[in-house]
């Protein structure tokens, strides 16, 4: 992308400013929509000494995104060609990643290209799952309709996400400070009080067990910390780097599953975007194997998307969808089984979105499950810490003092 500055007239004024462009052409046409009459156009030259720093191309938040979606909706449907909703959207957007984005898809789809397929080479902003129900709605000629579905769907996504941020912000805020009270106090306050300890007792008076054990926790910390959080550091990056390669994922993934209530709330969440996912792509009219395709990424977990690969290779050897889901403990037998009824009614779509909306009720109750269970453990946790390490402090304080 380009950078232009221009001087245009229109209705007999002149106007300044900058837009961006793939090239001059571009830019040309961006002005000429917006009726202006250019006068000059130049394009901004970048210091060669400017460095850059954007090591990816910039991801587009959600919210932009379902906004841009419903009003392209309400565009289409209203009679406006694409081309010119795309142009004025992209003006409009207040993102500057989805405004670079969308010139560059204004300039495919004006050079012929389908929508779906340009927005598919920007994979930051528009997912597998947009680009295929967009190019189903290209080819059924429902583009507008699909949008909202899509749009709906978005939100629904940002929702649920929304709730389980809202219910780890407490437990997480209360485990922060517990962390950081705990590290001030065994390198900034324990070691002076052990010190005053020493010198009241004597060098005849022993320290109480756990008071032993809590100043040489402080001198480890003191001595060795540093040490200590560099090979923390070394350990979580490794870590990190293990947990992006296909096997790491899955183990970490699969680990996941397996921790009590978070298992749970990770299966309902995927069970929940598989089914509104699915059932999208089935009321768009992508095929089933393509829908299982897409779906399968979408849920966000590496275990349960096996498990919908292997359903889709099944359902590619001629059984029903239902049959191969009906075998996976991790899966609830609701889930197939409302599958088997809309395969006999014909209506898996309707059916899928019942369920979906079914466990985003059921994904807002664990939720507050979580909640309601992690907040008093993080307190008692909060609270032990403080007590322990008062009584290791006050302890040989009040002996000291009673024998003296």
């Amino acid at each position: 992308m380009a950078t232009f500055e221009y001087t245009a007239e229109k209705d007999s004024k002149v106007l300044t400013g900058s837009l961006e462009a793939i090239d001059r052409e571009g830019a040309s046409k961006v002005l000429a929509k917006e009726n202006m009459r250019i006068i000059s156009l130049n394009e901004v030259q970048k210091s060669k000494f400017n460095l850059n720093f954007e090591l990816s191309e910039p991801r587009v938040k959600l919210q932009d995104r379902v906004v841009f979606t419903r009003q392209l909706a309400t565009m289409i449907n209203a009679g406006v060609p694409l081309v010119r909703s795309l142009a004025t959207l992209s003006q409009q957007t207040d993102s500057k990643a989805l405004k670079r984005y969308l010139a560059e898809v204004v300039h495919d789809v004006e050079s012929g290209e389908a929508l779906a397929s340009s927005l598919k080479k920007h994979p930051k902003a528009f997912d597998d799952i947009y680009v295929n129900m967009v190019a189903a709605g290209e080819e059924g000629g429902i583009l507008d309709s699909i949008l909202l579905k899509l749009a709906n769907q978005q939100e629904k996504d940002a929702e649920i996400r929304g709730k389980l941020k809202s219910a780890m912000t407490y437990p997480g805020v209360i485990l922060s400070i517990t962390f950081v009270a705990f590290i001030f106090l065994m390198t900034t306050v324990i070691p002076k009080i052990g010190t005053i300890i020493k010198d009241l007792g004597g060098d005849d008076y022993e320290l109480p067990v756990y008071t032993q054990v809590m100043l040489k926790i402080s001198d480890f910390m003191v001595n060795d910390g540093p040490l200590l959080l560099v090979l923390s550091i070394i350990v979580f990056f490794i870590l990190g780097k293990y947990i992006r390669t296909p096997k790491g994922k899955l183990n970490f993934h699969r680990v996941l599953l397996k921790i009590p209530l978070v298992g749970k709330i990770i299966t309902k969440v995927a069970i929940a975007r598989f089914s509104r996912t699915f059932s999208a792509l089935s009321a768009a009219g992508v095929n089933i194997l393509e829908s299982l395709n897409v779906t399968a990424n979408a849920v966000g977990n590496e275990v349960i998307k096996r498990h919908i690969l292997d359903a889709q290779q099944a359902v590619k050897n001629g059984k029903s969808l239902s049959e191969p889901l009906s075998g996976v403990k991790l899966f609830p037998p609701i889930l197939s089984q409302m599958i088997a009824i809309g395969e006999e009614t014909g209506e898996i779509d309707t059916v899928l979105e019942k369920l979906a909306d079914f466990y985003d009720q059921e994904v807002d109750q664990v939720a507050n499950s979580l909640t309601s269970i992690l907040e008093p453990i993080m307190i008692v946790i909060l609270g032990s810490i403080i007590g322990v390490i008062a009584l290791s402090v006050f302890g040989p304080i009040s002996s000291i003092t009673q024998s003296i």
